[in-house]
């Protein structure tokens, strides 16, 4: 096993940053940094999803050390799991759902640059995508490689998982991922599968 992961804790209500530090502080592949220290990810603790919650997830995405952000609410509605998910959360999480060790998971899996969504609030964004009239011009139109790749990260697989469902390398699928987040200027899987599902491209 590696050293742990580094994760800083940041949340509006000190008694919501506070607990969460607590549940991370259990597991031991993760290490709760001091204020200050750089962390690989970010866990961000909202009670809900409105703009000033949202500033603090860019905000914490353009600091220096530039860490991935797993974003819990104490509700989470489809809606505000989009906005989140454009803002730069890479992982979403509510309040309720972070007990047995399930904040440490969605913790490092965003450190390993996968993403973690609830099921349900992931039901719910592909049944709105397939109200979204798709874009014009051949330029915002996804491949269909590019779509299967993007479809699979939606239903949270991780690299290894996608390359062996579509039978591609690693190296392709990463690429694959590389080039839509380039296209469309993304910062990262998880707004890459917001974008898509909002403009009716997946």
């Amino acid at each position: 096993m590696g050293e742990p992961v580094p994760v800083g804790v940041v949340a509006l209500d000190p008694v919501l940053e506070a607990g969460a530090t607590v549940a991370l502080s259990a597991s031991p592949d993760v290490t709760v940094v001091l204020p200050g220290e750089a962390p690989a990810v970010t866990v961000v603790v909202v009670d809900e999803v409105g703009e000033r919650e949202l500033d603090l997830v860019r905000g914490t995405r353009d600091t220096a050390a530039r860490p991935e952000v797993v974003l819990v609410a104490t509700d989470l509605a489809a809606t505000a799991a989009l906005h989140a998910l454009a803002a730069g959360a890479r992982g979403l999480l509510r309040r309720r759902e972070t007990a047995g060790g399930r904040l440490a998971r969605a913790t490092l899996a965003a450190a390993s640059g996968d993403s973690t969504v609830p099921p349900d609030l992931l039901d719910h964004l592909l049944a709105r995508a397939s109200t979204v009239p798709p874009p014009g011009g051949p330029s915002s139109s996804l491949s269909e490689r590019e779509r299967a790749v993007l479809t699979l990260v939606a239903q949270g697989c991780d690299t290894a998982e996608i390359a062996r469902q579509l039978c591609y390398s690693a190296r392709t699928v990463v690429s694959v991922i590389h080039d839509i987040t380039n296209r469309f200027r993304l910062r990262n899987r998880a707004h890459a599968v917001a974008y898509a599902l909002r403009t009716g491209l997946l």
